[in-house]
């Protein structure tokens, strides 16, 4: 299959060039983005964009179920939970976002295009994406709730989401602290590259709908200074705050500490950059398949903070996985328990 992204409802095929350098961002040409949270960006440039199409080929069959295996178990998990506590208590992080990552094989004649129709289907999200780069080591779909950057000319916008339930009235106060604290530290990354005065908040805690779950979610908003493009705007930002935590630093330190595989392209961020228009929309790459050395893999997490119960926060983690594996595994959706853990 030849390269294609579909990214802002739009199909991108005709691949003319990839870099890792993300001033090109800033030159000519529409652009898929994918920005791992740790690694080499890819920026990939195309020639032919026109609106998003029915997917053509055959339907997706994923894995089954059973075969999924988590980073780690609950009990992991749990101990991940009640040391970030134990920081928190003694004054070195306010919050910290702990992940773990479920990974099944990845069928022969798996394609995640396919997925992502799929996805598109049956969890349909505002900021979902698929990249599909051939001899480049990216292939990723993603339902992604969430919006990282969107930028237009000089006006930026970032909408962190930060506390989940299962129903509208079912928020507890620490998702609320969650949220607040994060909005604090994206107008404050958002500050480095912005002119004084322009960073904003014109809409906080605003509850939103997602399949099978609903999110607390807040904008924040600001206007570029002259000479800051992608490349200052992606320094001052990422890794994103919602799935980092606070301060940024202690918290990347701390989930270097406790979670035991790398993240990938997880919590990283992926879309689109219309050089031309000088505007794009990355997303945050929450509720994000990729495929990777004969494996598929999604990554499922949640805000700890010192009020945070260990096992809720499993629940939460499980709950944010569930709609996405019922998608994407051809066994029978699971009515309870937790997914296999690795051996």
């Amino acid at each position: 299959m030849d390269a294609l992204a579909v990214v802002g409802g739009r199909l991108a095929t005709g691949l003319r060039d990839v870099t890792s350098d993300l001033a090109a961002l800033d030159s000519t040409g529409f652009w898929a983005v994918v920005l791992p949270f740790e690694g080499t960006p890819t920026c990939a440039r195309f020639d032919r964009v026109r609106p998003a199409q029915r997917w053509p080929g055959p339907p997706w069959r994923g894995p089954d179920r059973s075969e999924w295996h988590s980073s780690l178990d609950a009990g992991g998990f749990e101990r991940g939970v009640r040391r970030i506590r134990r920081v928190i208590a003694e004054g070195g992080v306010y919050q910290v976002n702990l992940t773990r990552r479920l990974t099944a094989p990845l069928p022969p004649d798996a394609k995640l295009p396919a997925l992502g129709a799929a996805l598109a289907r049956r969890n349909p999200a505002p900021f979902s994406a698929v990249v599909h780069l051939p001899g480049h080591g990216v292939d990723i779909a993603s339902a992604s709730p969430e919006l990282f950057l969107a930028r237009d000319g000089d006006r930026v916008r970032s909408a962190p989401i930060k506390g989940t339930a299962a129903t509208a009235d079912g928020f507890l106060a620490k998702d609320t602290a969650e949220n607040v604290m994060i909005v604090d530290l994206v107008r404050n990354d958002l500050g480095r590259v912005c002119v004084p005065g322009t960073v904003g908040v014109p809409s906080l805690l605003a509850v939103e709908a997602h399949p099978g779950l609903h999110h607390l979610v807040s904008t924040v908003t600001g206007r570029l200074r002259p000479g800051m493009g992608w490349p200052e705007l992606v320094a001052a930002t990422f890794p994103p705050g919602s799935v980092t935590g606070a301060p940024k630093l202690a918290a990347l330190e701390l989930i270097a500490a406790l979670e035991p595989v790398p993240r990938g392209v997880y919590c990283g961020a992926v879309g689109w950059v219309d050089a031309d228009r000088r505007a794009g929309e990355l997303n945050v790459a929450i509720r994000t398949f990729w495929a990777d050395g004969g494996a598929l893999h999604l990554g499922t997490g949640g805000g700890i903070t010192f009020d945070s119960d260990p096992a809720g926060e499993w629940a939460e983690t499980e709950l944010k996985a569930d709609n996405l594996l019922a998608v994407v595994s051809a066994g029978p959706a699971r009515t309870g328990g937790p997914l296999h853990s690795a051996p």
